[in-house]
């Protein structure tokens, strides 16, 4: 619910959390918040796809299956939070710096024809120019868009704070480069960094 005060009293928010589970409750809130408004857009910068159902896990873990759950596939518990629909559109979402990941997760994105900016992609072009591209598909047709970030989508070198350490990620100054472009953007509505162990 504080991510759907934070929108509808038009301030910016951030969330700080653990497991990437948490972002189910995160764009769910934005999602109804602007729901009136029309469909919102998803940049998710990580290492990993986040992308399996029950069916497709072989753990079990939650954590693996946030963006398909906001995409309406998974238990209804974790699908229909606050309104009992999809809480994003394929169209309207784009991940960045994947590079871990399984078939079963990967099929469905691909079925639904998700952006997908593979670490190779984004070694090649560089993040800004990713970003940008970004920016620019999840602004199309939607009233706002937010950001996630998972820590292990950043090189360990420069952010050892995860428990899902992925070798050869993003650098750190590249990330904080790029989300300097969304800072001036009025669509832009917020952002959320996640699998932070501040043990480590």
């Amino acid at each position: 619910l504080l991510t759907v005060n934070s929108v509808l009293e038009k301030n910016l928010f951030t969330v700080f959390g653990g497991d990437h589970s948490c972002a189910i409750g995160t764009w769910s809130g934005v999602s109804h918040a602007k729901h009136a408004e029309g469909p919102i857009g998803l940049i998710w910068v990580d290492a990993h796809l986040d992308s399996h159902t029950m069916e497709t896990s072989d753990t079990g873990n939650i954590h693996g299956m946030p963006l398909a759950c906001l995409l309406g596939y998974g238990d209804p518990l974790l699908t229909n939070i606050l309104r009992a629909q999809p809480k994003l559109q394929p169209e309207n979402i784009c991940l960045i710096g994947i590079r871990s990941y399984e078939e079963g997760e990967l099929a469905l994105l691909k079925k639904l024809n998700v952006r997908i900016f593979f670490m190779d992609e984004v070694r090649e072009r560089g993040l800004d120019s990713v970003m940008r591209e970004a920016i620019e598909i999840v602004n199309l047709n939607t009233c706002c868009y937010g950001i996630t970030v998972d820590v292990d989508s950043i090189d360990p070198i420069d952010a050892p704070e995860t428990g899902v350490a992925e070798a050869n990620g993003i650098s750190g100054q590249a990330i904080c480069e790029a989300l300097t472009l969304l800072a001036e953007d009025p669509r832009f509505v917020g952002a959320e960094l996640v699998e932070f162990d501040p043990i480590r």
